[in-house]
């Protein structure tokens, strides 16, 4: 007899490479790598994955990096201490290397995949995503622009424009286990061109790409449409939480994301 979905427990991949060349935000913060620059007084990396350890549906957190080694020996002591967390030697591309461990005895599935620099996210926001996810293969979060726009007014992201509003990734992804490997392929023919919102567009299909030029499709339409292309069940949870949608890339990401934490753990009155 298998669990049912709602009562898995997930292991988390915490993506935490380096794409090649220097980081133009870890070298302006001074730190070798960027899944290390501190925000609010606690290093990125380290504040995702308190986070993931906290929520009643994670099992385990793997830490997936070029260089796993180096990257706890640098960072806060806890994280080598501790016994829920593991580590895995990545390569070049995102996709191939969570293809690589996913489902495996050091990552089993289901899986769920996020970001060192998405320090802002809650545990009530990753609980919501997982219980979104249901039965699909694949699940994708996202946050909807006026979601993001009512909380951060004229923050700047790449948009998806579809029938059912404009959309950016929240950097959670679901893999429920083998069936998902068809998209673990399709996302590394896409990783160059996750910031174009057109070009992404594009690698639905042309069909699908058409529909969303034209906003005859909404994007839960389009990933299910894109899903069933693959032979599995691809499902859009979109996220009411604004934050889910701000991950940090550029100063601007760095300095808001610190007024954000530093409200949120500021004393009460």
């Amino acid at each position: 007899m298998t669990d049912s979905p709602s009562s898995q427990r997930w292991t988390a991949i915490l993506l935490a490479g380096q794409r090649p060349g220097i980081d133009p935000l870890a070298e302006s913060a001074g730190i070798a790598r960027k899944a290390l620059i501190p925000i609010a007084g606690e290093p990125m990396l380290a504040r995702v994955a308190r986070t993931l350890l906290a929520c009643p549906s994670i099992a385990d957190v793997v830490v997936l990096s070029q260089t796993p080694d180096a990257l706890i020996a640098d960072a806060p002591a806890w994280m080598a201490r501790e016994p829920r967390l593991r580590t895995a030697a990545g390569g070049a591309g995102i996709s191939t290397s969570i293809a690589a461990v996913a489902g495996g005895a050091a990552v089993p599935w289901p899986v769920l995949v996020t970001t060192a620099d998405h320090p802002l996210l809650t545990v009530a926001t990753i609980e919501t995503f997982l219980a979104g996810v249901g039965e699909a293969d694949v699940a994708v979060a996202a946050v909807e622009r006026q979601v993001l726009h009512a909380a951060y007014p004229g923050n700047r992201r790449t948009w998806l424009k579809f029938a059912d509003g404009a959309w950016t990734g929240a950097n959670l992804f679901a893999l429920r286990g083998d069936r998902a490997r068809p998209a673990l392929t399709s996302w590394a023919e896409v990783e160059q061109d996750r910031k174009k919102a057109l070009k992404l567009v594009w690698h639905f299909g042309p069909l699908l790409a058409l529909r969303a030029v034209t906003r005859t499709i909404g994007l839960g339409g389009a990933i299910a449409a894109a899903g069933r292309r693959m032979g599995l069940t691809a499902r859009l949870v979109p996220l009411p939480d604004p934050t889910a949608a701000i991950d940090v890339d550029k100063p601007a990401d760095l300095a808001l994301a610190e007024r954000i934490l530093q409200a949120r753990e500021a004393p009460p009155a």
